[in-house]
């Protein structure tokens, strides 16, 4: 098991002014940052790191929208780090969010839904390393 996962603090939190509220809870959290970046995805690598989702009916607005404004990447580490975050963040559509998660507080719909997180250890490998290389890691 891995005690690493990634997030993306997305385009709508940023443009909200969300980030630094969102940071701080994963920091409150007990989650360590472990890389970070402010970055600007165009369409072809929003697609590239969606591509699992492809064939699924959103993924078209999905790569339009992650693409639309700057996001923040981050590593983050903690035991437990994937299930603990998805915890954190609450579920994807913020009207089913447990109260005190992100996705309650910061997210507008189940489109703009203020962060990602990994879905497994294996992808939270993946997506690390599509955003960091290893001097980037600390």
């Amino acid at each position: 098991m891995s005690n690493r996962t990634l997030t993306m603090i997305k385009p709508d939190a940023m443009k909200n002014g969300f980030s630094g509220a969102i940071l701080d809870m994963i920091i409150n959290a007990g989650f360590r940052i472990v890389a970070l970046k402010q970055t600007k995805l165009s369409t072809e690598k929003a697609g590239e790191f969606y591509a699992v989702h492809k064939e699924r009916p959103f993924y078209g607005e999905l790569v339009d929208f992650m693409s639309s404004g700057v996001i923040i990447a981050a590593i983050l580490e903690k035991e437990n780090a994937v299930a603990d975050f998805r915890t954190l963040i609450g579920a994807t559509n913020p009207a089913n969010a447990d109260e005190g998660t992100i996705r309650k507080k910061y997210a507008t719909s189940l489109g703009e839904n203020a962060v990602h997180g990994s879905d497994s250890d294996e992808n939270a490998k993946i997506e690390g390393d599509f955003f960091f290389s290893a001097l980037e890691k600390f």
